[in-house]
């Protein structure tokens, strides 16, 4: 996943804190199954007969940084295979991150025909309540049996996290579903000063190599920030947030008691290490206004390191968003919970015009290497060339600066284990991927998603509390030892306890029907 991704779950975590999730929903719609299609669906998992299904056009609408130039040329490409595979042919409608929602809303709300859309994105259970979303069990018995073993292969825990009052509404792609979690750093830095990177165990290891970095390489920032602050996304290294972080799970378990975050020790031990840092100059005094990136930081010379989540082949990753050579230390175990899960997923829209259809599309998004590669880096020849059997990399004279059609969005299109691997990446990274996703630990509330909706007031309330203290604490920016208290004083006032209330309760009754 490429910096497209950093993105996305930035809009993620933003999304979370205003998002009612809703269980047992009745109005989420139920699929009719189409006689034309459905004896010849059910045939086999990505083999149908197109011969003896009725012509369609199906509409594919999913978020992009940027629409490609090359755009219609790939979606031609599309239709030849969906033609001769489904018989159908497919309307790609990418959308750019900064309209999404809006769009995406618009889109959903109205009449317009839209078959498969992107969905998670943090109003999944919200989208499901309004009934924009089918359900999907039947159809993916039916047509999207290559789904349903593609993610089982993984873990059954991974699909059954996507249900909303015990059905089905999404399908998650098959992408790094779980993170764990440490710093990357320039490697030239590191090879310079002999840094072992083998003594890197956790966050107070790093004081001895920000002030090698601090008293050598002068004009360089030690560390900055990832997300919003120093420890924004690591922090859910040592706790499952349960939506939006307000009320947690210790250690993704603690016996299903909810907790607040802010209370913990785990958590002022963080922001005390981050005062050190700050106050020995090893952040950034403005880090906590400024809004350049770390990519840019580092691209620039101007920063050295940042820490955050990882996922096998995230040096590499890096590496080609730094355009520097990078080098990853992991130092907290990979972990998941639902938000990971449900963070990117496609859904049959309540408008779509045959959802039988539909799901056999989505099938080969799960199932179809020819049709996956083609999604992900366009035509061969022109937008990319085989290095081996599975490695490819740019044509000749073709670059990330002049392709017609460079999404690097393989994380968003279903089976990204499919899919070619870029040159400089392990060949082996997608079974690297596979048994890091198996591996993980799995929160003991996966699959429990939270209705906001009893206490949105005080989410609105508790958030707005949050913005005041959070950023500057976790950049070191204000002392937690005086402000930390003051934060969760002014956090209990605004209506956190009974946020964490509410959400133990939920948790409890989710706990009590899945026999937790």
């Amino acid at each position: 996943m490429r910096k497209n991704k950093y993105f996305v779950k930035t809009i993620l975590m933003v999304a979370l804190a205003f998002t009612m999730l809703i269980s047992a929903c009745s109005n989420g719609g139920t699929n009719s199954a189409n006689s034309e299609t459905e004896g010849a669906a059910s045939k086999d998992q990505g083999g149908n007969d197109s011969g003896t299904l009725k012509p369609v056009e199906l509409v594919m609408v999913y978020p992009v940084g940027g629409e490609p130039k090359d755009m219609k040329l790939v979606q031609d490409e599309i239709n030849k295979m969906t033609k001769e595979k489904i018989n159908a042919t497919v309307k790609l409608v990418p959308i750019g991150f900064g309209a999404w929602a809006q769009q995406k809303t618009l889109m959903l709300s109205g009449n317009e025909q839209v078959d498969l859309i992107v969905s998670g994105m943090g109003t999944y259970s919200q989208d499901v309540a309004k009934g924009q979303f089918l359900e999907l069990d039947g159809n993916l018995a039916e047509q999207g049996k290559g789904i349903t073993e593609a993610l089982d292969s993984l873990d059954p825990a991974f699909l059954n996290a996507t249900r909303i009052g015990g059905k089905i509404y999404a399908v998650p792609s098959i992408r790094d579903l779980a993170a764990d979690y440490g710093i990357t750093m320039r490697k030239d830095l590191v090879d310079k000063y002999n840094i072992d990177t083998t003594a890197i165990k956790s966050l107070d290891d790093l004081d001895v190599v920000f002030k090698t970095i601090k008293d050598n390489e002068p004009g360089i920032i030690p560390t900055v920030k990832y997300g919003t602050s120093i420890i924004d996304l690591y922090v859910n290294s040592f706790f499952d947030n349960l939506g939006e972080g307000f009320g947690v799970l210790p250690g993704y378990d603690n016996d299903l008691k909810v907790v607040n975050m802010y209370e913990t020790p785990e958590y002022a031990d963080m922001l005390n290490t981050v005062r050190r840092w700050y106050q020995a100059g090893y952040v950034a005094k403005d880090a906590a206004t400024s809004t350049e990136t770390q990519y840019n930081l580092v691209k620039s010379g101007k920063a050295f390191s940042f820490i955050s989540h990882m996922k096998p082949g995230i040096a590499t990753q890096e590496s080609r968003s730094t355009s520097k050579e990078m080098v990853s230390v992991h130092f907290r175990p990979a972990v998941t919970a639902t938000s990971a899960i449900i963070s990117i997923m496609w859904s049959v829209a309540r408008t779509s015009k045959d959802p039988e259809r539909a799901m056999m599309l989505l099938n080969l998004m799960y199932t179809d290497k020819d049709f996956i590669n083609l999604l992900d880096f366009g035509i061969e020849g022109k937008h990319y060339v085989k290095v081996s059997d599975n490695i490819i990399d740019f044509p000749q004279g073709v670059d990330a600066t002049n392709s017609g059609y460079n999404l690097q969005m393989g994380w968003m299109f279903g089976n990204q284990s499919l899919s070619y691997i870029w040159n400089g990446d392990d060949p082996n990274l997608w079974t690297q991927l596979a048994e890091f996703n198996k591996g993980a630990l799995k929160s003991k509330a996966l699959g429990f998603t939270f209705n906001a909706d009893a206490v949105k007031t005080e989410i609105a309330a508790v958030t707005n509390v949050q913005n005041q203290y959070k950023i500057a604490l976790e950049t070191g920016t204000i002392d937690p030892v005086s402000k930390l208290p003051e934060f969760n004083k002014q956090l209990k006032s605004a209506g956190l306890d009974k946020i964490i209330a509410e959400k133990q309760k939920q948790l409890d009754a989710w706990a009590e029907a899945n026999k937790k």
